[in-house]
């Protein structure tokens, strides 16, 4: 069986691929296509979603074959058992902030490989800011073939990011009672990346995501030293009923 750390640099270039078929898509909307439209559940579907998910399918069937796929836009995978090892994919994390005009460029493609409950692997790209971030839990992350590491943080004067789209008063309690002074709000699990190499401290979320939205970006932090933990503080794990998170909060070191 291929290492992981061999696994993600074979996947680096399909991601890259799907990060650029993304941005030709989002040059068609700025000139005015109307190229969404609703999911069942009323949240946007683009044909960039579309067209990113063929490619990074078409490269996991290629290069993993043996281990199965559990993907955002198909629905017919979210009713798999989890079984002891398969990928969540993204193929376009944060479209709503992909179909805005000020969006900062805080849309991402995600590849996260799951083994027995935990994140081992994670890709991560934002095409848009032309980064790319991946990490193998116990060997390390990187940014490009740059080793990246979480920093500590500091005591006052720790930076958290929240979500554009997801903010309540428990997020806000949360982040007075560590000490964070100054908060970003940025889409995405961008987020995830900007913690593993030390450009922020914590990302805390009180409302429901899908593991699929943070999987690969669980896997690269913690690979930099940092957790992914439960609101009860305990461990976060995949394979939930429905693939279903009810919340997190994110930590570098």
């Amino acid at each position: 069986m291929i290492a992981n750390s061999d696994l993600a640099r074979a996947l680096l270039p399909a991601v890259r691929k799907a990060g650029a078929a993304i941005l030709d898509v989002k040059a068609r909307l700025e000139t005015g296509e109307d190229l969404a439209q609703a999911k069942s559940d009323g949240s946007p579907v683009t044909i960039a979603d579309e067209a990113a998910e063929a490619i990074l399918l078409k490269a996991l069937a290629e290069i993993a074959p043996d281990i199965p796929v559990i993907s955002e836009e198909n629905a017919a995978s979210h009713q798999l058992a989890p079984p002891p090892a398969f990928f969540l994919v993204d193929p376009l994390d944060g479209t709503r902030e992909f179909l805005r005009t000020d969006c900062e460029g805080a849309y991402t493609v995600n590849i996260g490989l799951i083994e027995n409950g935990a994140p081992t692997l994670g890709i991560l790209h934002a095409p848009a800011r032309e980064r790319t971030f991946w990490g193998v839990v116990g060997e390390g992350a990187f940014e490009g073939e740059t080793s990246i590491r979480a920093r500590t943080m500091p005591k006052p004067g720790g930076i958290a990011f929240i979500s554009r789209s997801h903010h309540n008063p428990s997020t806000d309690a949360l982040l007075e009672d560590v000490g964070i002074t100054t908060t970003h709000r940025l889409g995405s699990s961008l987020k995830f990346a900007l913690l593993a190499c030390g450009e922020a401290d914590l990302y805390a979320r009180h409302s429901p995501t899908m593991e699929w939205d943070i999987a690969a970006g669980d896997a690269i932090l913690r690979a930099a030293g940092g957790s992914v933990e439960k609101l009860d503080g305990s461990s976060m794990t995949y394979g939930k009923v429905e693939y279903r998170n009810e919340g997190f909060v994110a930590r570098g070191r």
